[in-house]
């Protein structure tokens, strides 16, 4: 089912896209170069890289007008000084909570950087730095029962879905007091309480999780009867997950069955060193939504106002039963991949481009702008968040160690770890399951 007037169309933050490709005549080829200044566009790596399309048809050149995507929305808003509140995207309090959260995301992560390079942290850790207004714009709307599937860049995600800093803390130190008793790390944030089904080390393991999720909250309202289940999930992946089996087997499911879930692209234009552009037939990722019968929108992911936006109705549209959304967000990371990636493939020109186009910054000057918020009370946030973090870090500290026997809890069905033999007893008990082992 497209976008309709009834739905994202209706939405006057909403504008069909206009594409801002040129294409060569002469050699068929569509030029990715020099696009900087069009924060629409998916930017890549190299300003000289070309995308060949032999196949290129009048009709593929212009994007369907059934999909939708955000246009500059604090722009076309024009607000006067004389406007009233009613106006605004957001009031003072969902400003404030807005760049709590994002603030938030950022602290902790510079916090991580500096742990585990003290040694306090092991493995491969994933920073989220830039882009959180993707995850405060979705993840700030949802309810507790609500669920959320990340990936294994997955620390901001469970923030923002109230998993406390201390245990998402204490779980990258590998403590007993972390979300998931120290076993998870900082790939795997789970928190039963919270609904965060589980960040995932390998890319696509999370959407088949994130629709079996959404099934069950559709099984139960239509066939248990539970009116008042209208529980929405969020899968979040990024773009080197969109050329995967399961990401297209579940959009085709979703769409079928008419799940409430919201597919979430985090598009930061990399897959580890692999640029968005060289590694997909079609970048715009949003246009596999309508293939599959679901809108298909993109949104500039360094906004969390747009973000915001585009979210409230797609969440809408699954409270509604109306089904999934797509939802492409292009937004970049200002790290590396991980933090043992030196981060020497991406170009200067373009990760100073979207440095100064920084999420927090931006909803901070839109505050400014229209007297949101003072500069006392954002500095009053900054040194909460600034306490908030050291505390986790003292707390997960401090925190013991998960002890010996716990290594093999929750990995088979038998909890003491050995499994069941087919007699129904635990295999451990049987005298000759040692045999020859003992020195183990």
């Amino acid at each position: 089912m497209a976008a309709s007037a009834s739905s994202f169309a209706a939405n006057n933050f909403l504008q069909p896209i206009n594409s801002t490709r040129s294409i060569d005549n002469n050699n068929n080829k569509t030029l990715l170069g020099n696009q900087l200044k069009d924060s629409s566009f998916f930017l890549g790596s190299a300003k000289k890289l070309y995308m060949k399309k032999p196949f290129s048809s009048q009709k593929s050149k212009s994007r369907s007008n059934d999909v939708f995507a955000v246009s500059e929305v604090v722009k076309n808003k024009k607000l006067n000084t004389d406007s009233s509140l009613s106006n605004l995207l957001i009031t003072k309090d969902e400003g404030l909570e807005l760049y709590e959260d994002m603030v938030l995301g950022r602290a902790f992560e510079d916090m991580c950087a500096q742990m585990y390079y003290r040694g306090k942290m092991f493995g491969f850790v994933h920073l989220y730095n830039g882009q959180e207004a993707v995850s405060t714009g979705f993840i700030k709307l949802l309810k507790k029962e609500d669920s959320v599937v990340s990936t294994y860049r997955d620390h901001v995600h469970a923030l923002s879905k109230g998993v406390p800093a201390r245990q998402v803390m204490s779980e990258l130190f590998g403590k007993t007091t972390g979300c998931c008793r120290g076993q998870g790390g900082s790939m795997h944030m789970f928190s039963k309480e919270h609904n965060v089904l589980g960040g995932f080390a390998f890319i696509g393991e999370g959407i088949p999780v994130a629709t079996g999720a959404a099934f069950t909250s559709k099984y139960r309202r239509e066939v248990m009867k539970e009116a008042d289940c209208d529980h929405v999930t969020m899968a979040f992946f990024g773009d080197g997950t969109c050329n995967n089996g399961q990401f297209f087997e579940c959009l085709n499911m979703a769409a079928l069955w008419k799940l409430p879930i919201i597919f979430v692209v985090e598009n930061n234009l990399w897959a580890i060193g692999m640029s968005h552009l060289r590694s997909t037939s079609d970048p715009e990722i949003w246009k596999k939504g309508p293939a599959f019968g679901m809108p298909g929108v993109h949104v500039d992911g360094m906004d969390v106002l747009k973000v915001r936006e585009v979210a409230k109705e797609a969440v809408a549209r699954a409270r509604r039963g109306d089904g999934p959304t797509l939802v492409e967000c292009e937004t970049y990371r200002f790290r590396g991949h991980s933090l043992a990636d030196p981060d020497e493939l991406r170009d200067p020109a373009e990760k100073n481009h979207y440095a100064a186009r920084d999420p927090i910054s931006a909803l901070k000057k839109y505050m400014f702008e229209n007297n949101l918020a003072s500069e006392a009370e954002l500095k009053a946030i900054d040194k909460k968040i600034d306490e908030l973090v050291e505390e986790a870090v003292e707390f997960a500290d401090e925190s013991p160690h998960p002890v010996r026997s716990q290594l093999l809890e929750n990995v088979f069905a038998d909890p003491k770890g050995f499994g069941i033999g087919p007699d129904g007893r635990y295999r451990c008990e049987d005298p000759k399951f040692t045999e020859g082992t003992a020195h183990v």
